[in-house]
């Protein structure tokens, strides 16, 4: 099996939501071994999505885990998988 590098976009449910405390909480969901990096998209009128990349076995459910354990945080609206790349 080989790893697959996975994007997920973030959106919290509102501009009011702590985005320090959402990314702590997003660090302690996803397995510290798949975690890999966070940046900030700002989307507009003071809504920021957080761009997450994890790194995963491309083994049967992938990155549905940390995509469940993401989702259902508090203030995260929604999570979408905008890229996925096979590394060698």
């Amino acid at each position: 099996m080989g790893e697959v590098a996975v994007t997920l976009k973030v959106m919290p449910e509102s501009p009011e939501v702590d985005l320090e405390a959402l990314k702590e909480a997003i660090k302690n969901a996803v397995d510290e071994k798949e975690f890999e990096r966070m940046e900030e998209e700002p989307i507009g009128f003071g809504l920021v999505a957080l761009i997450v990349t994890i790194v995963v076995d491309d083994g049967e459910g992938g990155s549905e885990p940390a995509e469940q354990a993401i989702a259902a945080l508090d203030d995260v609206a929604t999570v979408e998988v905008t890229h996925m790349t096979r590394l060698m």
